[in-house]
């Protein structure tokens, strides 16, 4: 089965990098960790692609597909080689083909802030790409990280050249490669990474050229802390991811490190932080749930490296929060297959419900206790749920319980 551009085209989602994002019914699955690439990935995951598939994921976010300096990816060097210590071209493709047939959504993992050069030049630095295809010159390198470019239209990533996406000549390869992931590769969806690195102007230009079916960018700053102390409002955090999903026109979602950042403190006591003045859930979900990809932990806040983890003795209250809230839930592959198999049937239980009761990324929401103990919602008046350590039930012979567990349960009507 070849990828050929015009089998995607038959999709009427081919052409119009919203439409994911209108239907609001994603689920997605971060499909690798930190440790991933001693694992053999891309057969390992071919293994589980029909579990993935039966759990009710819609796209499942890989690892950084091409060639890297760093065997995590994330220090890409030669963009068009896909042979990785995730494993190799023909492992790659095998994956993505399984993908196809049970209809998951292949996502790639897009890291175009900076790339690791292969001689030296401007300075002494290697900031050439001299005998690798996108043979660039220090032109395409910004000033800010050793180059001849211009300054950086965002934040620095340190000890690596940073690309300038202001030259034309880097746009044009880039979109090329990125057109090559999608069509010829078979790549469905994008996750940008270090979002905060260029301009949200640019992403919107990749993303009208190569038409994903859905986009999300990891826009990562801290939030707002007194000390150790989370402060209650976050308002100017996720006004900066909402900023961010505006520059791209609206065409990418976010992941919602607000709500993560909220979450994670609300489970151990302090659950009247999941309600803000104005009566709306509290991270980028509360403003704008249709843009907001919302999840526990990923490769770098959990998983080995653990640089801000969510609480792990309070997963499933985490789960039972994002899986029946409005967002696109995401949930990360260590809890799914690596925390047993009560915690991978318990987020299954949920993702079924949250399908079978209709909810999508733009349900509404009627928050209905916000205690120290005890958070309780209604979600598109089709299913109700509490967590915490208070006791509560909905009012009303028209609820049923759905599921329950440690410190959670859900009703549906």
């Amino acid at each position: 089965m070849g990828y050929m551009s015009n089998e995607f085209g038959q999709n009427n989602q081919q052409n119009d990098p919203v439409a994911a994002i209108r239907d609001g019914k994603d689920v997605l699955l971060q499909a690798f960790n930190w440790e991933s690439h001693k694992h053999d990935w891309w057969r390992t995951l071919e293994r589980k692609v029909p579990d993935i598939a039966k759990s009710g994921f819609t796209s499942a976010w890989l690892p950084p597909p091409s060639q890297s300096f760093a065997p995590e990816g994330y220090l890409p060097q030669n963009l068009y080689s896909l042979n990785s210590s995730y494993g190799s071209e023909h492992q790659l493709k095998a994956l993505l083909n399984k993908m196809k047939i049970y209809k998951v959504r292949p996502m790639a993992d897009i890291v175009i802030n900076h790339r690791v050069g292969t001689t030296q030049g401007h300075g002494g630095m290697y900031n050439r790409y001299d005998g690798i295809p996108l043979a660039w010159d220090e032109c395409a390198v910004t000033s800010c990280t050793g180059g001849k470019g211009n300054k950086s239209t965002g934040d620095n990533f340190n000890g690596v050249p940073n690309i300038d996406h202001t030259q034309q000549f880097v746009r044009k390869d880039i979109t090329n490669w990125l057109r090559w992931l999608r069509n010829t590769i078979g790549f469905q969806d994008f996750r940008f990474d270090f979002a905060r690195g260029y301009s949200p102007k640019y992403v919107k230009e990749y993303i009208e050229a190569a038409k994903p079916i859905f986009s999300v960018g990891e826009y990562w700053d801290s939030c707002n802390y007194r000390g150790s102390y989370l402060e209650y409002n976050q308002d100017s955090h996720r006004q900066r991811i909402i900023n961010w999903i505006d520059g791209t026109g609206q065409l990418s979602a976010a992941f919602d490190f607000t709500t993560k950042g909220i979450l994670q403190e609300a489970v151990k006591g302090e659950l009247w932080r999941l309600h803000d003045p104005q009566g709306k859930p509290p991270g980028v979900m509360g403003w704008w749930p249709s843009r907001a990809v919302t999840f526990l932990d990923n490769h770098d806040t959990g998983s080995t490296q653990a640089h801000w983890p969510f609480p792990s003795n309070h997963i499933m209250e985490g789960y039972a929060y994002i899986l029946t809230h409005p967002g696109i839930p995401a949930v990360f592959y260590d809890h799914f297959y690596d925390w047993g198999s009560s915690i991978h049937d318990q987020i299954v239980k949920l993702i079924d419900i949250r399908r079978l009761q209709g909810i999508n990324s733009r349900s509404s929401i009627k928050i209905l206790e916000a205690q120290p103990n005890l958070y309780a919602a209604n979600i598109g008046d089709k299913l109700m749920m509490k967590i915490g350590d208070g006791s509560w039930c909905p009012a009303g012979t028209e609820w049923t319980l759905a599921t329950s567990g440690h410190r959670y349960a859900v009703w549906k009507k």
